[in-house]
């Protein structure tokens, strides 16, 4: 029997030095969101052009996350490991010191391009450094810093802008990604069945990476300008929509015919990893769609500064850092396939539970005990399905592996975000044309409370003219402000809708029992 390898250090000295370097990639997608207006503001730019700074980054991100395997398998994983550190530190700094948004773009691509190889090539490093029995624990670190990292993006951001400068939230990088680089280069070392060769460099999938390019820059543009341009009522997202379909169609096709292809959609013969692939689309859409619908909540409906609303999250942090090791020890005991039941089915309560709890009145620990709610179940499903899509396949696969898983979380995260954010702004219009039914002069509800809001502001002003005026706005505001309300619970339900359904899904994966392979007749021909 072969034996099996094992890295010459402790695999958890690994896991933490891979898991810095990733951590600080995945901060990086959100901590500047709060930003944009200042980086805008400070550059001359407007405010539609500032959410380039976002774009740019998640296209280049995108496109590099499926092609680490081919980058690992010319100069080896270690080697690409270090030179994505590289690539992000170096280009940190030169977001920081971007006199104008053009060369800011140009640095953010770059930064993205980097970023993009941190996170599946982190992931598999954390794959082969422990056997299958461990692998569910160092997971759990790895879903800390893929929760945890968008969780304190934001209110991190914004404390920096708001307390020193904008260029600080690229600055912070810089110590982290030499000590990241330092540490790697003393730590990390490839296993024996990574050969690079530079003869790979020759077998790029051109095609594939040019199907995918277009793919993901058609799909981000068309989700992130769709609700501003007003999706399909717009010339320029049908464009990026088209080119998006053309890309995805391109690259399926010419992925199944190629002998090398960048994205080795082969994997897909596996009934397990397909599913988890799905299940994982899913998570990274519910899981970023969360993060974001409550911090938003909390700002526009409560006044809530960036701050204060990242203050109201800490809660969930810390639960995070209860439940992910408790959940990485359960992979290890019981079938991925029950727990990622048991955290769907969990999900769709938290979500339920938000449904009905948010108000204009909501007090700050009521929102902290909501994200509790919402981070308690995420352990369970995410670390389950990340592990459960490395049964079955081949050790050599573990780079694809992680850079597909990788890739669909991400696809998912951007959709949800989109479609979710659509969603409020739509269903807000709905029910605000619903609710102004009842504030015609015929409505007595409508008229009392008139007159009551109109006594109250004459007897402030003494002038019923403008008292009249200031009461209808007033009133007004609150229907804007029920009809958000409103619009949120939707959402919410659409996600706990989408839970339940995820918790039958999950039946469909595979019996294995933990630290054994897949079942007989695993692989789908």
């Amino acid at each position: 029997m072969e034996q099996r390898w094992k890295p010459r250090v402790n695999p958890w000295l690994i896991a933490a030095t891979v898991a810095l370097a990733a951590f600080m990639e995945v901060l990086d997608t959100s901590i500047a969101n709060v930003a944009l207006p200042h980086i805008a503001g400070n550059l001359g730019a407007s405010q539609d052009q500032g959410t380039w700074v976002l774009t740019s980054y998640l296209v280049a991100n995108a496109i590099v996350l499926p092609a680490g395997a081919w980058a690992s398998s010319v100069i080896g994983r270690k080697n690409f490991f270090l030179a994505c550190i590289t690539l992000f530190t170096v280009a940190s700094f030169m977001c920081g010191i971007a006199p104008s948004l053009p060369i800011l773009l140009i640095a953010r691509v770059v930064q993205g391009a980097g970023g993009g190889g941190l996170q599946p090539m982190a992931q598999a490093i954390m794959a082969d450094s422990f056997d299958e029995k461990r692998r569910g624990q160092a997971f759990a670190l790895y879903g800390l810093v893929a929760v945890l990292a968008p969780s304190i993006g934001p209110t991190l951001g914004g404390w920096i802008t708001d307390n020193y400068s904008w260029r600080w939230i690229f600055y912070i990088n810089l110590p982290v990604g030499i000590l990241a680089f330092i540490l790697v280069t003393r730590l990390v070392e490839d296993p024996p069945w990574i050969k690079p060769s530079r003869d790979n460099l020759r077998r790029l999938d051109y095609v594939g990476l040019s199907f995918l390019t277009l793919a993901m820059g058609g799909m981000q543009i068309f989700l992130d300008k769709g609700q501003e341009k007003d999706w399909f009522g717009s010339e320029f997202i049908r464009v990026f929509a088209g080119l998006f379909a053309i890309g995805m169609i391109g690259l399926i096709w010419w992925e199944f015919k190629v002998k090398n292809p960048i994205m080795n959609l082969r994997l897909f013969q596996y009934k397990n990893f397909a599913i988890c692939c799905l299940l994982m689309l899913l998570v990274g859409g519910v899981l970023n769609a969360a993060t974001v619908l409550q911090p938003q909540f909390m700002q526009e409906l409560l006044g809530y500064t960036a701050t204060k609303a990242g203050e109201a999250l800490t809660g969930g942090g810390l639960a995070l850092l209860v439940v992910m090791p408790l959940a990485g020890i359960a992979v290890g005991k019981f079938p991925a396939r029950n727990l990622v039941m048991i955290g769907f089915a969990f999900f769709a309560y938290s979500f339920y539970f938000s449904s009905t709890h948010i108000s204009p009145y909501i007090s700050f620990n009521e929102n902290a005990l909501l994200r509790i709610l919402q981070v308690l179940p995420i352990p369970f499903a995410f670390i389950s399905i990340t592990n459960a899509a490395y049964v079955g396949l081949p050790r050599e696969a573990s780079n694809q592996v992680s850079g597909i898983i990788n890739f669909v979380r991400n696809v998912g995260g951007s959709i949800l975000i989109a479609l979710t954010g659509a969603g409020v702004v739509q269903r807000t219009s709905f029910h605000e044309a619903r609710l102004q039914n009842y504030m015609l002069p015929g409505s007595q509800a409508y008229n009392s409370q008139m007159t009551a809001m109109s006594g109250f502001f004459q007897g402030h002003t003494g002038n019923a003219y403008d008292a009249q005026h200031m009461a209808q706005a007033n009133i007004y505001q609150q229907l804007n402000q029920q009809a958000t309300v409103l619009a949120y619970q939707d959402i919410y339900r659409v996600l706990c809708w989408m839970s339940v359904f995820l918790v039958l899904f999950g039946l469909l994966l595979s019996k294995n029992r933990p630290g054994q392979g897949a079942p007989a007749g695993e692989a789908v021909h």
